[in-house]
């Protein structure tokens, strides 16, 4: 903690600096302040000044422990918040204890996140393990918060606390498309319930990947695609990507880093075969897991799963990557057909769904040079979804019905 107020407090002095005055510090962009924000109110303090929350007695002990975690690194943030010329908004942890209820709101899927209202907005906070400096903190918070896509869930900012980072992004009504996929309590019923549909999102989420890798003024990674991490917005059926900065943030994961096995934080199936092996991390890793995203939009499947063989009494993994490479190197007529999710009715253009499954292995190749970027795989995606809303033009049943009612 005392390297960050070090750095912090040079970075402070580089920005009084620059003016040419000893204590001006020169004019930035205010940081990003949602309307009508609610006035902080200094926290309750005992008398060794600790902060109290207003909590259940079980969590007060581990609030006022990363209280004075907070605290001690109080001045540090400020002057972070001075070095941004951008708009994130670093908060204090104090206000996100109040807003999550010392942790206590609604959580969201597994990981510890929690659904909650800051600044007066309907808000999400991520916890991670920070493992980052303080210097690479800097530049990714400015240009992760700067990032504006209709299909990426916006970074508003963050605080740290001790070993914790606290990312707070925007808070999106709907479903991930994993959920969406494979419902376990109605497990024949989807919303995504067209080809069209599908393929629709597949073009939002590889658009919203070519943004990051291609758009973002440097060279940028997810760390961590899956269809849980893929938010369907209701009701447009628009997808997002979540967590957008997260793996960078924290220091997870680093473009063209490579990190300890030990290090890895991935989900199985989606993790290329360069990251498992080594922990190396690149945009071609994200194309990999773009592409088992892809195949499991056109089968509804899960990435990986097992079956009890009975010859063998044993459990044999099935992957979702082979079984389509069976289905499009088969020679047997309506391979492709059989493997495509039947909750759509058997009602596709073959052609589009076999060159989509292709493009999708071409993504999930075990050599990473081999794999395509991501601007040429949403070009590809986006010319498959204008074939498929032709076909479905072209085979959609007539409307307009005239009835007749009269003597015979």
């Amino acid at each position: 903690m005392q390297g960050w107020s070090r750095i912090l407090r040079g970075l402070r002095h580089h920005s009084m600096c620059r003016t040419g005055k000893k204590d001006v510090i020169s004019p930035a962009r205010p940081p990003f302040r949602p309307p009508s924000r609610i006035p902080r109110r200094a926290p309750s303090t005992s008398s060794s000044g600790d902060v109290i929350a207003n909590s259940a007695t079980t969590n007060t002990s581990w609030s006022n422990r990363d209280s004075r975690a907070s605290s001690s690194s109080r001045q540090s943030l400020a002057s972070l918040r001075e070095s941004l010329p951008e708009n994130p908004q670093i908060y204090s942890f104090q206000e996100i204890c109040r807003a999550t209820n010392n942790f206590l709101a609604k959580t969201i899927g597994r990981s510890p996140t929690w659904q909650c209202s800051v600044g007066g907005h309907d808000a999400v906070v991520v916890r991670r393990q920070f493992r980052s400096t303080s210097d690479e903190l800097r530049v990714r918070l400015r240009s992760t918060c700067a990032a504006h896509h209709g299909n990426v869930v916006k970074l508003h900012g963050a605080t740290v606390s001790g070993a914790q980072i606290y990312l707070v992004y925007e808070y999106v009504r709907g479903v991930s498309l994993a959920d969406c996929l494979r419902n376990p309590r109605n497990p024949g019923f989807t919303v995504l319930k067209t080809w069209t549909s599908r393929m629709q999102v597949a073009s939002d989420v590889a658009q919203g990947l070519e943004y990051i890798h291609h758009y973002m003024g440097e060279s940028r990674v997810h760390g961590h695609m899956k269809s849980s991490g893929i938010i369907i917005a209701d009701p447009s059926l628009t997808a997002k990507i979540t967590h957008f900065g997260a793996a960078e943030l924290s220091g997870e994961a680093t473009a063209g880093a490579s990190r300890s096995p030990q290090r890895i934080n991935g989900t199985k199936g989606y993790m290329a075969p360069e990251y498992l092996e080594c922990g190396t991390i690149s945009p071609k890793s994200d194309v990999y897991s773009f592409g088992v995203v892809l195949l499991e939009l056109l089968s509804g499947e899960e990435p990986v799963k097992y079956r009890f063989d009975r010859s063998g009494k044993d459990y044999v993994r099935v992957s979702l990557v082979d079984t389509a490479r069976k289905a499009v190197e088969g020679a047997e007529e309506g391979r492709i057909r059989r493997w495509v999710d039947r909750r759509l009715g058997d009602s596709f253009p073959v052609d589009v769904a076999e060159r989509t499954v292709r493009l999708a292995l071409d993504c999930v190749h075990d050599d990473p040079n081999r794999r395509p970027e991501m601007r040429y795989v949403a070009a590809k995606i986006s010319d498959l979804l204008m074939k498929s809303k032709a076909w479905e033009e072209k085979t959609k049943p007539p409307l307009e019905i005239s009835v007749t009612v009269g003597p015979r």
